[in-house]
């Protein structure tokens, strides 16, 4: 049997192709007496539109790409959840690539998305990323791009993010009221701006309360994993610095430092306290359980696609775009480590 067209639906109806369009679109301008005529059709007929005719006649394809940096991270899934379960209720299907944190698959996958003719891009910058000449070129192209959590600002695009410094001195002042006044900080790769961020909020909470800046407490954590914070932890106590807490990047850094602290049989937080950034679900289930920030993931994802959303209908009116930056509020979750 033949793939049924428009025109094979509007000849059996009696109605034009235009309206049988309009009407599987759900256009105001079409009744809904017709638009449930046109509809029970379709179905009984097992109608599938072309999706390539359709973007040749709308200039949309209905698909979306997004690009994240990690696939084994619990925030990332959660901007995944609250971004798809956005596209699904507007009927887009996305595409969900990973650039393991490498600056040349991230320009592959774009280039992917961009062949696949996608409407959007949702993106989290890659760490290595050095270079944003194939992110501009998504604009170039004409495709929406909105950027989530890790992001430039030298990228000419709407984003959704957290403000880090913030987030940061709340948890390093955490810290000092609890009276710690030694504070290390595992911080993350020297690149991305939510890590220079967060290490410039640890910095400004030691010197607004008269705690003087010490480099040699600062260790990186380039992969900004456990086994870092487990490596960081042991070369503190190796080396005997003074240290009675720890504020990491991230929360598996954090874990890491717990994990060692255990096994050094050093109290915490009576002794060295630890805090953490990001909320992850193990967060509440390790012992002890670990204060962190909770960064809203799913509410990021969904705001995401809400300001895609509105950058499309604004292009559709031949608007201009007015790019911002949409910042989504964190909160300081005290639990055992602290």
């Amino acid at each position: 049997m033949k793939n049924l067209t428009l025109k094979d639906i509007a000849a059996a109806l009696d109605i034009s192709v235009t309206t049988v369009s309009k009407a599987l679109q759900n256009y105001p301008d079409v009744s809904e007496k017709t638009k449930e005529r046109v509809k029970a059709y379709a179905e009984k007929v097992n109608f599938k539109p072309n999706s390539f005719a359709a973007y040749l006649r709308t200039h949309e394809s209905k698909t979306v790409g997004i690009v994240i940096p990690r696939l084994n991270h619990f925030f990332f899934s959660s901007i995944l959840r609250g971004i798809i379960s956005e596209a699904e209720k507007h009927e887009y299907m996305t595409f969900i690539l990973c650039s393991d944190e490498s600056y040349e698959l991230e320009k592959t996958q774009i280039n992917r998305l961009l062949n696949k003719n996608v409407d959007g891009i949702f993106l989290s910058i890659a760490d290595k990323t050095h270079n944003l000449s194939h992110i501009q070129n998504i604009m170039n192209k004409g495709t929406n791009l909105v950027i989530f959590d890790k992001y430039s600002k030298l990228t000419t695009c709407s984003s959704i993010v957290i403000d880090d410094q913030k987030a940061s001195y709340t948890a390093v002042e955490h810290l000092i009221k609890k009276g710690k006044k030694r504070i290390a900080h595992f911080r993350g790769p020297l690149l991305p701006q939510n890590s220079i961020d967060r290490f410039l909020g640890y910095r400004k909470a030691l010197e607004d309360h008269g705690i003087e800046y010490n480099k040699d407490l600062v260790f990186i954590c380039d992969e900004i994993s456990n086994r870092e914070g487990y490596d960081h932890m042991q070369t503190i106590l190796d080396k005997k610095l003074d240290v009675d807490a720890v504020f990491a990047v991230a929360d598996l850094p954090a874990i890491g430092a717990i994990k060692c602290l255990i096994e050094n049989n050093i109290k915490i937080p009576e002794e060295i306290s630890v805090m953490g950034f990001s909320n992850w679900s193990i967060s509440s289930l390790i012992t002890p359980t670990l204060s962190t920030i909770d960064q809203p993931g799913e509410l990021m994802g969904r705001k995401a696609f809400q300001v895609f959303l509105e950058e499309r209908d604004a292009k559709k009116r031949k608007e201009p775009l007015v790019f911002k930056k949409y910042i989504i509020e964190t909160t300081l979750i005290e639990r055992k480590s602290t």
